[in-house]
């Protein structure tokens, strides 16, 4: 190997693939096998983590090579490393995005070069050529109706709501706008305030903290995510509001279901993120193989409550 080729390979990015490590270069791939990129939100979040885990095992099922780039909450990062995967000349692209209206440009330049692209969670009406995920909006109106209809039967009717979201999150605001939509089933439970917690679980537990402390009369607050929830969760026991704050929100943790047991924690939206990242793999492929697919694929929900959280128990160990 020259010289010249050994700094091409060394200065690419090294990111886990389906049972081996890869570099970003395609110089790195068999050449008889088919490669797929997925540029990824985060590696904080379980969500995302667990997603990847189910696109991994549907790549080594397949027997293709799956590219994972951890943006680190940058939107510019996702726009970067779909530029270098275009050079690279991957089979198809896989994407979780951040910002669903800046990703478009090279979402397109993608198409231009041939390659066929998957969104996953969040919604990019642009030119991808599946979604796969959960329709937030429709399930954010039915936490949005769970959170009024408990509203009605245990706090009498009205309630004073806090958010935990994360504004730079295009799906959690989403998931917001949705939740509005539900809780307004309860006209006189109203929405008091709302914090950023930025999709970063210390900074929603700050957050949630100072929405908590400058409340004092708040009975309910909404958790956009992951992270949001977990801050949430971890706010509400710091500062010693369990038997007053009731929480609702999204997306299984540990803390999410020991606050499930102590009775806080009311109810969460759990998604299937392997199960995604398995439907956007398959999608890719069927893409690549030039064969028919589904433009919108949807991953099913539960709402999760004391009443059936014990199957849940083993995964958040």
């Amino acid at each position: 190997m020259n010289a010249k080729m050994f700094r091409r390979i060394m200065s690419t990015v090294a990111v886990l693939t389906a049972g081996s490590m890869i570099a970003l270069s395609g110089t790195a791939h068999a050449a008889d096998k088919k490669k797929i990129a997925l540029v990824q939100i985060n590696q904080e979040a379980l969500f995302f983590t667990q997603m990847d885990e189910g696109a991994q095992k549907a790549a080594k099922a397949a027997g293709v090579d799956l590219a994972i780039f951890n943006s680190n909450n940058d939107p510019n990062a996702q726009n970067n490393a779909i530029e270098t995967y275009i050079q690279q000349k991957v089979d198809a692209l896989l994407v979780v995005a951040i910002d669903v209206n800046g990703i478009k440009p090279a979402i397109t330049e993608a198409k231009k070069a041939g390659i066929p692209v998957v969104t996953i969670d969040a919604i990019v009406n642009g030119d991808n050529d599946v979604q796969v995920g959960v329709d937030n909006l429709k399930v954010g109106k039915d936490i949005g109706t769970y959170t009024a209809d408990y509203i009605r039967k245990s706090l009498g009717g009205k309630a004073s709501v806090g958010v935990v979201g994360a504004l730079n999150s295009y799906i959690q605001n989403v998931r917001l706008d949705g939740f509005k939509t539900g809780l307004a089933s309860a006209p006189n439970a109203k929405i008091v305030s709302t914090v950023d917690g930025q999709n970063v679980q210390d900074q929603a537990q700050t957050a949630a903290e100072n929405l908590i402390s400058g409340n004092p009369n708040m009975q309910v607050v909404y958790a956009t995510g992951e992270p949001a929830l977990i801050g949430l969760v971890a706010a509400v026991a710091a500062q010693g509001a369990t038997d007053r704050v009731k929480i609702f929100g999204w997306d299984l943790s540990a803390q999410a279901i020991k606050g499930i047991d102590q009775g806080f924690v009311m109810a969460v939206v759990q998604q299937d993120p392997e199960g995604e990242g398995k439907a956007a793999v398959n999608a890719a492929l069927k893409l690549i193989a030039k064969q028919p697919v589904e433009k919108n694929i949807s991953v099913p929900v539960t709402i999760v409550t004391k009443a059936n959280v014990a199957k849940y128990r083993s995964v958040f160990k």
